[in-house]
């Protein structure tokens, strides 16, 4: 068990903060590669995975600036009852930018264990 210091609190907080800005856009693109999703079932999706509360007003505009990369595709699917659903799926180049990125985690993984040692 890990006991955190009130006076590091913060700093630990505020750590995590930006560790989930920078590594949520690649969490997104390795759960849109599994299959495609609509916006509150990837939220679920993020969160039984990793444990992160992520809000949808955190979710949609990375979302649509993935789409505007070209990296996520969307398209709108109409429900039996309802209003329609925002499918969001990786795109060809989503997928090879994907490929980058998790060779760039796993160095920036390997790189951290050998400091650790």
């Amino acid at each position: 068990m890990y006991y955190i210091c009130a006076m590091n609190d913060e700093f630990v907080q505020n750590w995590f903060s930006q560790v989930k800005k920078g590594t949520l856009s690649y969490i997104i693109l390795i759960i849109l590669n599994e299959k495609e999703y609509y916006g509150y079932e990837l939220v679920q999706e993020i969160k039984s995975h990793t444990a992160m509360e992520v809000a949808e007003g955190t979710l949609y505009p990375l979302l649509n600036r993935l789409k505007s990369e070209g990296l996520v595709n969307s398209k709108w699917v109409e429900q039996e009852t309802g209003i329609p659903r925002k499918y969001y799926t990786l795109s060809n180049e989503g997928r090879s930018t994907l490929a980058e990125m998790k060779n760039i985690w796993e160095n920036l993984g390997s790189a951290i264990q050998k400091l650790e040692k």
